[in-house]
């Protein structure tokens, strides 16, 4: 069932939001060759609760971090370690916080240093197909209108479309209906109406869109180790659009 929030729920949805919009703007400095993901995730925990919230991913579902900290060819859940990012390194980090009882959400890919141009391309194009999406979210639209349209955008630029991921709805629960489908036809599924909460996240790749997942059960990975990348914003449905809730 997809929940339609109240205007209370919308400000602490707002707030959370913000808190992850915050969080992300505090690390990009620190996203620097020789920085290791787990000192990212410790700063980023630290960040979180010294805005009141906590963070949504720490012991979700047994996950061990607060942070999701995926390198090159991996597509998400990339768990915070020893690693160190090097010259080149494309992340993505996905940030979660809870405020309150509610929920923002918010994946983000950055480049380390100087990255090549075919990364530059992947990246460009997977934050653009995001807004590709976003276009779509208004009321009387459809679920279906939004996957299209990341779709269709990808195909035009060559990019792979992974389909074992997906967007979702977000409130008290960190992952809420609707599904969010990065593929599929327009005019299709639930209908969008005012007060929805969404995280609409593209997942795209350079090559192919077969996936891994590594033995800790988590991190999953292209299948041809291509580079992958991962924007998200949490959204709600307007009188005519949408509000991004994990921006400015």
């Amino acid at each position: 069932m997809i929940s339609i929030k109240s205007d209370n729920e919308i400000k602490l949805l707002r707030e959370a939001g913000r808190i992850v919009y915050e969080t992300h703007q505090y690390l990009k400095p620190f996203i620097k060759e020789g920085i290791t993901t787990k000192k990212l995730d410790s700063l980023a925990e630290s960040f979180i609760r010294s805005k009141g919230a906590i963070p949504s991913c720490l012991g979700y579902e047994g996950y061990p971090a607060t942070l999701c900290t995926s390198v090159n060819e991996q597509i998400v859940h990339g768990i915070p370690g020893p690693r160190k990012l090097k010259n080149g390194d494309i992340i993505t980090l996905d940030i979660c916080a809870c405020y309150k009882g509610y929920h923002g959400d918010s994946a983000w890919t950055y480049a380390v240093g100087e990255i090549n141009d075919d990364k530059k391309y992947l990246m460009e194009h997977t934050e653009n197909a995001l807004y590709e999406g976003l276009a779509m979210v208004k009321p009387g639209n459809r679920i279906g209108d939004i996957s299209n349209a990341i779709e269709e955008y990808a195909k035009k630029y060559n990019l792979g479309v992974v389909k074992e991921l997906e967007g979702h709805g977000v409130g008290s629960n960190l992952h809420e209906d609707p599904e969010i489908p990065n593929y599929g036809k327009k005019g299709t599924g639930p209908v969008l109406k005012k007060g929805m909460v969404l995280a609409i996240e593209p997942m795209l790749t350079l090559g192919s869109p077969d996936i891994v997942i590594l033995d800790d059960n988590w991190t999953i990975e292209t299948e041809d180790y291509s580079p992958s990348a991962h924007f998200e914003h949490t959204v709600v449905v307007t009188d005519d659009g949408y509000e991004i809730l994990t921006g400015v």
